[in-house]
């Protein structure tokens, strides 16, 4: 795809949450930007807004087309290629109350402007080659960060840090190509002939960077979306009690009485750092009652569709029948198995749990005292960033989009090393390396078609 398309259109639209604020900002964008900001903006001056240096703050206001005061605002012209999309760009800063915002997109409208897309301002950055589809992504990471740490991973992004790593892996693939295709094509040359000893050693680097990649790949999904978490375990082994020691606050019922959570209780919450979608869910088990059942096979298909799970066990009373089954159902996926009410007098055997799950996925914890709270969250911190325990400043991958991509990659250098291992001829191989390079270069943008570009772009935000 090319990435000298300017779209010909010129789009505004409200670059500011809509709301009561201070400030306002509609952006326009296009070859006619500066026409259609000169037909609103009226500097104190008197001068052209076009008149005043590049990048430069005039004040000034914005009349109605029958000449009436509209608002006092501030104008800025940024001239093509050097403003956010690297077309011409007027930005004009109001008051930051709904009706002004509206009548002045109004007014751009009526001066030549088109509304603008979901994250056409973007995708216009995109197109014009200013950024990559990862930077492009990074932008609305940016602005949904949950966390400080997702703020600092979506930064890294928009500065270009993991497009950079792929095309040092795209590259290095690039050359095994040149060197296989020039023996191919001039065998009567002398050419340092390409041995499969050769090819293989090159392409288990490209191996090795993509596996790296691939080993964070839970950390940045996490860091941008939250871990989908969920609490189960039978009635009354402190479910809610738990939830409500994470959140320090009175979220859920708690009582006595089994039964009370009937249904699933979602929050968002950080944990030193950690983004979690924390779900109490209604403590699993047989019952008669029609609305308890309903609940507890939401829970049952919350315990199944979760990203992390948190097995609650009483630790003053053995294991039943009901517990052994919640802990049957959670072997398998990523769980931990928190033994509540440790301030009591422990009837659990840690040990025998310890092995089942491991060492480090069996914890006592009291909610009632807050006691382990602490062990319980390093443990995520370590369960998301790795031994480390916080993120480090290697490279990650922000989506499951990118994902995939790595993966089916990955998969077809495997291919070809496998190929050049069984000594097939070298156009085989080439192909493989080939569909690799492709597929590094939808992550970035370089390869991709216009539909998933569409698609990635309409889940921006309009005025982004």
């Amino acid at each position: 795809m090319s990435k000298t398309i300017t779209l010909e259109d010129t789009i505004s639209a409200v670059a500011t949450a809509l709301g009561e604020g201070s400030v306002g900002i509609i952006r326009i964008s296009g070859s006619e930007a500066l026409a259609v900001g000169e037909a609103l903006f009226k500097a104190a001056s008197g001068k052209p807004l076009g008149a005043y240096p590049v990048n430069t703050l005039v004040y000034g206001h914005v009349y109605d087309q029958d000449g009436s005061l509209v608002d006092e605002v501030l104008a800025v012209y940024m001239r093509a290629p050097r403003s956010y999309t690297a077309e011409d760009v007027v930005e004009l800063q109001c008051h930051g109350g709904v009706q002004a915002l509206k009548k002045l997109l109004q007014l751009t409208y009526a001066a030549g402007a088109r509304p603008a897309e979901p994250g056409e301002f973007t995708k216009r950055a995109f197109l014009n080659g200013r950024i990559d589809l990862t930077q492009a992504e990074a932008v609305m990471d940016i602005i949904r960060s949950r966390s400080e740490a997702g703020l600092k991973l979506a930064a890294r992004q928009q500065q270009g840090q993991l497009a950079g790593e792929l095309r040092s892996i795209r590259k290095s693939l690039v050359d095994v190509i040149v060197n296989l295709e020039a023996v191919i094509d001039y065998p009567e040359e002398d050419i340092e002939d390409v041995t499969y000893g050769a090819v293989q050693e090159n392409i288990g680097g490209a191996v090795s960077k993509i596996e790296g990649l691939l080993a964070h790949a839970h950390t940045g999904k996490i860091l941008r979306e939250g871990l989908r978490t969920a609490i189960v375990g039978r009635p009354n082994v402190g479910k809610s009690s738990l939830l409500n020691a994470l959140l320090r606050e009175e979220r859920a019922i708690v009582s006595q009485y089994a039964g009370t959570t009937r249904d699933v209780i979602e929050e968002q919450l950080l944990l030193d750092g950690v983004p979690l979608v924390l779900a109490d869910t209604a403590g699993i088990r047989s019952t008669d009652d029609f609305v308890e059942k309903i609940g507890v096979e939401k829970s049952r298909r919350l315990l199944q569709d979760s990203e992390l799970v948190i097995c609650v066990i009483d630790g003053s009373a053995g294991l039943t029948a009901e517990d052994e089954a919640i802990l049957e159902a959670a072997e398998g996926k990523p769980c931990v198995i928190i033994v509540n009410k440790s301030d009591l007098e422990l009837a659990v055997d840690i040990e025998a749990l310890r092995q089942r799950f491991g060492a480090d996925k069996v914890m006592m914890l009291s909610a009632k005292t807050l006691s382990g709270i602490e062990e319980f969250s390093a443990w995520l911190k370590n369960y998301v960033y790795g031994s480390e325990g916080t993120l480090g400043d290697g490279v990650y991958i922000q989506n499951a989009r990118q994902e995939r991509l790595l993966r089916e990659g990955l998969q077809a250098l495997e291919d070809a090393a496998q190929a050049a291992e069984n000594m097939l001829p070298y156009d085989c191989i080439v192909i493989d390396v080939r569909t690799a390079i492709e597929l590094l270069g939808e992550i970035t943008g370089d390869t991709v078609q216009d539909e998933i570009i569409n698609e990635i772009f309409s889940r921006f935000c309009i005025g982004k």
